[in-house]
């Protein structure tokens, strides 16, 4: 647990933040008791406080120590999509002479091809950012366990 640093109400989420560093986790059989003053003040207000933790937790452990997957991933099929838009709308242009200017279909292969250049630079400086922390502090993206001794 030495390695687990909870935040917020991430504590929800112990056993698969755990099994990220190699912990097993089993299941327990308990004594429910049933309660026997007030209620439960656990609602559906909640359910979208806890969606969006998973969804951190999600992120963090897939992509934590590598954003440029996530980011450039995105990036580059948004910017494939602009791409082959802007081709199609230039080959209607250069190859048919039609007017393509008053297309939203034009806007929305710029718009997707911007989007797609600055996920992949916010990617980048996702990277600057993750080396940066883990070389500025000792931390390390993974647990050691037991350290084997030469014999």
């Amino acid at each position: 647990m030495e390695h687990i640093h909870l935040y917020g109400e991430l504590h929800r989420f112990i056993p698969a933040i755990a099994s990220q560093y190699g912990a097993r986790i089993t299941e327990i059989e308990v004594n429910d008791r049933e309660r026997r003053h007030h209620t439960s003040k656990y609602g559906l207000g909640r359910t979208l406080p806890v969606l969006l933790d998973l969804l951190t937790v999600y992120f963090l452990l897939s992509f934590g120590s590598r954003p440029l997957r996530f980011f450039g991933g995105a990036g580059f099929i948004l910017g494939a999509v602009g791409i082959v838009t802007n081709v199609y709308l230039s080959v209607l242009k250069l190859g048919f002479g039609e007017a393509i200017g008053n297309r939203p279909l034009l806007l929305f292969g710029l718009l997707m091809t911007i989007v797609g250049v600055q996920l992949i630079a916010m990617g980048l400086l996702a990277e600057l950012v993750m080396r940066v922390y883990y070389e500025g502090s000792s931390r390390t993206t993974y647990a050691i366990r037991e350290v084997l001794e030469d014999q």
